[in-house]
């Protein structure tokens, strides 16, 4: 509904009526939860879903089979909406069962654990995730079905941890990302500190995040000692990840970053944005105002594995070996030397299939080829569970 464009505020309000009248079940006041965020009250959503996770921790979502081909137990954190993997959209339309088990401390694992076939690890790699991960590892070892995406390999995929996991594959170039502290940026800015006393190869212009930030939010190029203390001025975080910038426009002056899923150990097409910026991400890129810029994502995705697979095979592969997980995304593009250049690799990035069909004609089968390739894994990883337990 949110993607569409729906006033989500109906909705909303009908829900805290519920509330108020004592009558709303468990899973609206997750919904809620959602509609609050969507609307940008982060933390009222948070407030609202803590609330109702201290009282229920397992959800079950609607599926598409009365009868389930398989039952997929989804292993969450309690974070806000970007923190988990969206496996809904993955699995729409599949007729396999999702059940989600939110893992909190303080609060044990169902015994017995909830029936089913498979399990995914899906929330991130972050702080608020941290005891989640170490509770779902600690159990791993005596879980009693596959554990797909396990928590010791989310552990690798923040930014600073990325670098170091995959960085000297040979056609790949990922920009050391770097753990800074505002007092350490405010020290730069005043020429009391270098940037090469951070880390050899930071020079400016640098690109800046707060640590722990997604989808953008305060992300930005810092060309001078000024710039570091405007931006400054403007955030109350006190940790932050600086990496150098890489120009890797084309030569029409263009970007483009390129979105690829890795179901199974194999790389699919997922996205291509295309921007006169270099802070690309899909929906600031005007895809759908562009009838040119479609013609080549489309190009993109129809000849993914003869051309920009095939140019990036060595460097994909080594990529995908060393991550190690089942499923995953890789937000990337290539540099001026035609290296794959990696932005960010994660296990919770939207894979979805809301396009509009008419506009996008090219999307539908591809997302529609991913989902397949993601139930087959569950499928397959389901089946070997089954024959090692016998």
């Amino acid at each position: 509904m949110a993607f569409r464009g729906t006033d989500l505020r109906p909705l909303r309000d009908e829900l805290i009526s519920k509330v108020a009248d004592g009558i709303a079940g468990a899973g609206e006041g997750l919904d809620l939860s959602l509609i609050a965020q969507l609307l940008g009250d982060k933390q009222t959503g948070l407030a609202i879903q803590a609330e109702v996770l201290a009282f229920h921790q397992l959800f079950r979502s609607p599926c598409a089979a009365e009868k389930p081909k398989l039952r997929v137990l989804a292993l969450a954190a309690a974070i806000d909406m970007g923190g988990n993997t969206p496996i809904e959209f993955l699995l729409e339309q599949s007729g396999i069962e999702l059940l989600t088990l939110y893992v909190i401390a303080g609060i044990d694992l169902p015994v017995p654990l909830p029936d089913h076939d498979v399990a995914i690890v899906i929330a991130s790699d972050s702080e608020e995730c941290r005891d989640a991960l170490r509770i779902i590892d600690q159990a791993a070892a005596r879980w009693p079905r596959p554990i797909l995406n396990p928590p010791r390999l989310v552990g690798n995929l923040d930014r600073d941890k990325l670098h170091r996991l995959i960085s000297g594959i040979e056609g790949l170039d990922i920009p050391a990302t770097i753990g800074v502290t505002s007092a350490q940026l405010s020290d730069v800015a005043r020429s009391n500190l270098s940037l090469a006393d951070i880390a050899a190869e930071l020079q400016l212009p640098i690109i800046v995040r707060p640590r722990g930030s997604h989808a953008g939010v305060g992300l930005a190029k810092l060309d001078d000692c000024a710039a570091i203390d405007r931006y400054l001025a403007e955030r109350a975080e006190q940790e932050f990840f600086v990496s150098r910038f890489v120009d890797y426009a084309n030569d029409d002056g263009l970007f483009r970053k390129y979105r690829v899923v890795v179901v199974d150990g194999r790389p699919y097409a997922c996205h291509m944005a295309i921007a006169d910026r270099w802070d690309i991400w899909y929906l600031n890129a005007g895809m759908a105002d562009n009838a040119a810029k479609r013609r080549e994502e489309e190009n993109f995705m129809r000849n993914f594995d003869s051309e920009f697979a095939a140019r990036h095979q060595g460097a994909l592969a080594a990529m995908i070996d060393r991550v190690g997980l089942d499923y995953f995304t890789i937000d990337c593009a290539e540099n001026k030397h035609g290296e794959l250049l990696i932005f960010e690799a994660d296990n919770t990035a939207v894979v979805h299939n809301m396009d509009s069909p008419e506009l996008f004609p090219y999307k539908p089968p591809q997302m529609r080829a991913i989902f397949e390739a993601f139930a087959a894994m569950l499928f397959r990883r389901a089946r070997q569970g089954r024959e090692h337990a016998a």
